[in-house]
């Protein structure tokens, strides 16, 4: 036998004549679809990995470089 999960609104208390909610008053909730969706079994580390970290490190370095040089001929 199928039930139906939405409540009847003429039995819901807390609810006005239409199915509106009165202010203060908590709505009815709703129905949940735990496990709808596939089972993940691979879940990825989170944050960066070192490689790029390092990279990254050395594009700035580099960049950094290029401007102390750049700043250290306009100076002469």
């Amino acid at each position: 036998m199928h039930t139906n999960p939405d409540p009847d609104p003429y039995r819901t208390p807390g609810l006005e004549p239409g199915g509106g909610v009165p202010p203060g008053e908590t709505p009815p909730a709703e129905g949940s679809t735990p496990g709808a969706g596939p089972r993940e079994t691979h879940n990825p580390p989170r944050g960066w990995a070192k490689a790029p970290l390092v990279a990254i490190m050395i594009v700035v370095a580099l960049f950094v470089v290029g401007l102390l040089a750049f700043a250290v001929e306009l100076h002469r």
